[in-house]
């Protein structure tokens, strides 16, 4: 047997290290060859994670995620439908898009776990035009709830962080309302007003309008208007909304 090069273990590292099961340890490091990584500390080692297209650094049929594969099959044939094994590549690449997710939440940085969230809600939303299987597509879309909170989560502690609370409670808004249109259209009458993340985004929300003190938003305020037929005050307020968007 051909001797193994010496130093291939990583007792130094987790030396290091310690794992803590009551919290995300991740950190953002630099290789060798000058590139950053993600690690996170898991009970039995170290993940490390590619910041940039897919988090194991592999290029799918040339592509950049295995989801673009996919996507450049289907160009190709108006009647195209996953396989088996193309739904088992594609859990594969979920999974690693939720770790990377999770590592950029415990870093505080917002805009890569949109990214991440996005990249995941987009796969789902083909998966269930390009799957026959609707108990494979069941199985998946029961997660949406809970990307779309980590999504909305990110997003309104990046407007936070960039722009201000007011655009940090739209954003929960908006994310509520993306919520409330799954279980809108799905077979669960109250499933929108048990959901734990549900509560724990409203709680989010009101929050930040105490501690900023922060009233009705621009928009929320447009909303009343509408559903009370005041329209006048209703197109001054889309007139607001706009030139604010524009500046």
């Amino acid at each position: 047997m051909a001797r193994q090069p010496k130093r291939q273990d990583i007792d130094h590292v987790l030396r290091k290290w310690d794992y803590d099961p009551s919290e995300i340890s991740v950190r953002l490091v630099e290789t060798s060859d000058g590139r950053e990584v993600l690690q996170m500390r898991v009970e039995l080692g170290v993940l490390q994670l590619e910041v940039e297209n897919r988090p194991d650094g592999s290029r799918p049929g040339g592509a950049e995620t295995y989801f673009d594969y996919l996507v450049g099959l289907a160009i190709h044939d108006s009647d195209f439908q996953m396989t088996e094994e193309q739904c088992a590549e594609a859990d594969r690449e979920f999974i690693q898009f939720y770790h990377r997710r999770i590592c950029w939440l415990a870093l505080r940085m917002f805009r890569r776990a949109v990214e991440d969230a996005d990249h995941n809600l987009a796969f789902m939303d083909f998966a269930r035009d390009h799957v026959a299987s609707e108990e494979w597509v069941q199985s998946h879309e029961q997660y949406r709830p809970f990307i779309l909170f980590h999504r909305t989560q990110a997003a309104a502690l990046a407007e936070l962080e960039d722009v201000g609370p007011e655009a940090a409670i739209e954003e929960v808004n908006q994310g509520l309302a993306r919520v409330r249109e799954f279980y809108d259209a799905g077979e669960e009458p109250n499933g929108f007003d048990d959901d734990e993340m549900v509560g724990r985004l409203v709680e989010l929300r009101e929050s930040l309008r105490e501690q900023y003190q922060v009233g009705q938003t621009l928009t929320e305020q447009l909303t009343e208007a509408v559903q009370s037929e005041q329209y006048e005050l209703a197109a001054k307020l889309r007139d607001k909304i706009n030139r604010r968007h524009s500046a």
